[in-house]
């Protein structure tokens, strides 16, 4: 195939169904962006477990091209749903995927976790497929922040490698005073901990 061909192809958007949490979703990504081809195994294990009300303001932590906040917003139409990532491309293709989709309730910013959102802004729920190279400091920072940001009762939901279970649990009590390890996968685990 010649150069300009390839070149062609590969510049377009590559684009795929999926079906979470029984909600039929299109998704356009794009070479560059975090597991452009197919849900990664971590956001699918963390979507099976996280526990969603029809009414909750949700927040998704690092969101990619939009697969965890897209879902939490179908799963809680009364709510509204922000989406974050550091990553200019990400929240582009973030806000398209909420546009292909129909989904009016969830949108998408730039901001290095909670750095540029409002700190007015509160949730009930934040999820995050965590970086497995986030680190101590940036963890610290999270953690702490997601605290401020919940509504009491809120939750905090993480997907993990599981490598670094031991590290999300410690630091999860430290912050919240609490911590469930609600699945642990040979590579993933599912965690939660409550703002009470």
């Amino acid at each position: 195939m010649p150069a300009d061909d390839y070149l062609r192809r590969i510049r377009q958007d590559i684009v795929f169904t999926e079906s979470l949490r029984d909600q039929q979703l299109s998704f356009h990504t794009t070479w560059g962006l975090f597991s452009p081809r197919e849900i990664d195994e971590g956001t699918r294990l963390l979507l099976r477990h996280i526990e969603v009300n029809a009414g909750d303001d949700c927040f998704d932590l690092g969101c990619g091209y939009g697969p965890i906040g897209l879902t939490l917003a179908r799963l809680a139409p009364a709510g509204q749903t922000l989406m974050v990532d550091k990553d200019f491309m990400a929240v582009e293709y973030a806000n398209r995927n909420a546009e292909v989709n129909g989904i009016n309730n969830a949108r998408a910013m730039l901001s290095n976790a909670f750095q540029h959102v409002d700190p007015k802004l509160k949730f009930d729920l934040i999820a995050s497929n965590v970086p497995a190279k986030v680190g101590k400091e940036l963890l610290a920072i999270i953690l702490h922040d997601a605290h401020a940001r919940l509504r009491p009762g809120g939750r905090l939901w993480v997907v993990s490698i599981t490598g670094l279970r031991r590290l999300f649990e410690r630091e999860m009590k430290a912050v919240f005073g609490n911590y469930d390890k609600v699945k642990q996968g040979r590579q993933y685990t599912v965690a939660v901990a409550v703002r009470e």
